[in-house]
This record gives C-alpha cells, structure tokens and sequence, in this order.
C-alpha cells in the first residue's frame, strides 16, 4: 500500500507551510522550480477542537506541467520542511478552504490576500461559477471606470500590472463586450459633429450643441 502511495501520480498536490519551520526564502524556491502555485492567507486565527490554537501555516495548491508521483512531491515538502503531501481532487474545494468560504464555523480569511505565484489561474483547473465570472466581469468594469481606459490593449496591459489573471481570462474571452464597452466610453467624449448650415439648438444645461435634424 506504502509503495502504491509512493508512485501515485497527480499534476495537482496541496500541501501545508509552516513559516516558522520553512526557509525565509520558501517563495523564490517555489518559483525557481518552475511551479505554478497558489498560497493561502497565513491562517493565524485556526484553532484544534478543544480551543487550542493551531500554530500559523499556509496551505498550498501546487500544479505540475503533467502527472507528478508523490515521490517527487514529498521531496519537495522535505527541502520546505513541510508534513507530507496529498493529491488534490477538486482545486474549487482547496481554493475555497484558503479562506474557510465553505467553512463559516471557522475562521475567516480575505480572498484578496490570496497568492498567485508563475501564472496561476483557478480557471485553468476548474470552471469558473456563474456568480465568480460575474464577480471578475464586474471587477473589469470597474477597473475601466476608474482609470478611464479607452483602449482595449491598455485593458490587458493593466491587468497584467495588476495581476488580475482571472479578470483577463474572462475579458480574453468576452473580447466583444469589453472591447465594446471601452469604445463607446471613448465616443462618448468625441465632440459631436453639428453642420451649422442646418437648424441647431444649444442645450443651455451643458452647452451641448447639436442638430435638429
């Protein structure tokens, strides 16, 4: 059975991280070796059954090129003096426990303190739901509104400077929305052409002139 364990293969491992016990420099390591990863906020408010305080770790979600035995993962937690790995079968359900979403018993951490390491997108192991596409669509709206974006290649630019890898991958794939939506914020500031050789009026409001036919 110890030796089936040992050549269990999975692309998608998770494990726990105990700052204390783990390099200072755990991330860049991680990075180095070409993982796509995503880490947890530092649970520091855990606690055991009888109260007692769980001492602060981060639970990783770690995603491999392809198939990766739990031999070649456990010497990785080793070198991170980290407990042993475990396959993961529903990256929706880990991602979640970062934050205790599912778990309102618990203790509950910001989603917006979760880290994406080497390009990690949820969405590339799982679908998105209705209600996080809408969540990320809306994020993109906002972003346009708030800086004023008129143009759709400065859209993709930003959310690379920001990070915000779901947010393009939703925006990638709804080009024409997006795309459309900054271009009529760009008209709208256009001024408007009015042929004064026909019947116009002024808006005495905005000052706006435009033609009555």
């Amino acid at each position: 059975m110890a030796e089936k364990k040992r050549n269990e293969k999975k692309r998608l491992w998770t494990i726990v991280l105990y700052p204390e016990s783990a390099p200072e420099n755990w991330r860049d390591e991680l990075k180095m070796r070409g993982l796509i990863f995503a880490v947890s906020p530092l649970h520091d408010k855990d606690v055991n059954a009888d109260g007692e305080p769980k001492k602060p770790h981060y639970h990783l979600i770690l995603a491999y090129d392809g198939p990766t035995t739990y031999k070649n993962v456990l010497s990785l937690c080793e070198d991170l003096n980290a407990p042993i790995p475990k396959p993961l079968d529903s990256p929706r359900a880990m991602y979640n426990y970062f934050t205790h979403r599912d778990n309102p018993e618990k203790a509950q951490y910001k989603i917006e303190d979760i880290e994406h390491h080497n390009g990690f997108i949820l969405s590339n192991y799982v679908a998105l739901t209705r209600e996080e596409t809408s969540k990320g669509r809306n994020n993109v709206l906002n972003l346009i509104r708030e800086e004023n974006i008129e143009e759709f290649c400065d859209l993709l630019d930003r959310l690379d400077d920001l990070g915000m890898l779901e947010e393009k991958e939703i925006v990638c794939n709804h080009c024409h929305f997006f795309n459309t939506v900054i271009t009529s914020r760009r008209n709208k500031h256009k001024p408007k052409f009015v042929d004064t050789a026909k019947p116009y009026k002024v808006n005495s409001e905005t000052g706006e002139v435009e033609n009555l036919i």
